[in-house]
């Protein structure tokens, strides 16, 4: 089966980094445009970044240009989000999600059929 599995997630200081990924099993990952999404308690889910299948198109929201960075390593079938610089607000449950039908990556979650468990980032003093 289809499965998308989110990991790295954690507790880290305003200003420090981490490292998502988000392993694929059951199918090819470089088939997929992947996307990384976030949700705060009683707010709307939010794109934060996508990736073609390619690999040739990104996009970043507004709030994280500068900070977060999008990679696939089609060796591994695993997608990445670093995020660095992070912020009280970037405070999460971080979710990848996948989908083979999308010609360029996009923002809008309901491109995205496909989505894993997801992993929780605090960033807090």
């Amino acid at each position: 089966q289809l499965q998308l599995v989110e990991s790295g997630g954690g507790l880290v200081q305003p200003g420090g980094s981490l490292k998502l990924s988000c392993a694929a099993s059951g199918f090819t990952l470089v088939e997929y445009a992947i996307g990384w999404f976030r949700q705060a308690p009683g707010k709307e889910r939010e794109g934060v970044s996508c990736i073609s299948s390619s690999g040739g198109t990104t996009n970043y929201a507004d709030s994280v240009k500068g900070r977060f960075t999008i990679s696939r390593d089609n060796a591994k079938n695993t997608a990445y989000l670093q995020m660095n610089s992070l912020k009280f607000d970037d405070t999460a449950v971080y979710y990848c999600a996948v989908s083979r039908w999308l010609g360029v990556c996009s923002l809008n979650s309901q491109g995205y059929p496909y989505w894993g468990q997801g992993t929780q980032v605090t960033a807090s003093s």
